[in-house]
């Protein structure tokens, strides 16, 4: 039904959530539009950005294609999106979101992050609900990386990831 309507072939990450919806699905789309559309003090192309570093840190081709289009759309600027993924320390960001791209890097290669790491990010001047936030979105995506690789999600065709950051900056990830 989802192929008819948008003429965009249906990715694995949504089909993932509709099998056995009350074991995964649900929750997983639940918490996952929590932690990316919820109320934050992180704009929403600030959360897809995280995301897109999240899922370039754990290399995982499916969610750095999907993330990174929806967080070039939600952004506007391209240039800066892609500055993060490729250095995250010469990118144009502000130092807070740089400190917290920082921590969540190394959450995500290490599995921990230690209480110095959490002091560099408050020293940036992010609030604790903001690292709070920023935790949500890489736990999200820490999942769903993991799933995107284990089941070899396969990779669309740029228009159908354009596609698919539209569809998820209008109505979200329920």
């Amino acid at each position: 039904m989802i192929r008819l309507f948008s003429r965009h072939p249906v990715p694995d990450a949504a089909r993932i959530v509709f099998h056995r919806p009350d074991f995964y699905g649900r929750r997983a789309k639940e918490f996952t539009h929590e932690a990316m559309r919820g109320e934050s003090d992180w704009s929403i192309a600030d959360r897809e950005l995280m995301a897109a570093y999240v899922s370039t840190v754990n290399r995982s081709p499916f969610c750095i294609a999907a993330h990174t289009a929806t967080a070039m759309r939600a952004d506007g600027d391209r240039a800066r999106v892609r500055g993060v993924l490729a250095d995250l320390e010469t990118a144009p960001v502000d130092d807070g979101l740089r400190a917290t791209l920082r921590m969540l890097g190394t959450l995500t290669r290490t599995g921990t992050v230690t209480a110095d790491d959490m002091r560099a990010v408050l020293a940036a001047g992010v609030s604790h609900r903001k690292i709070e936030d920023a935790l949500a979105v890489c736990t999200a995506f820490d999942v769903t990386n993991r799933l995107a690789d284990a089941f070899d999600f396969e990779l669309l065709a740029p228009e159908d990831f354009a596609a698919g950051a539209k569809y998820l900056l209008k109505r979200g990830y329920k």
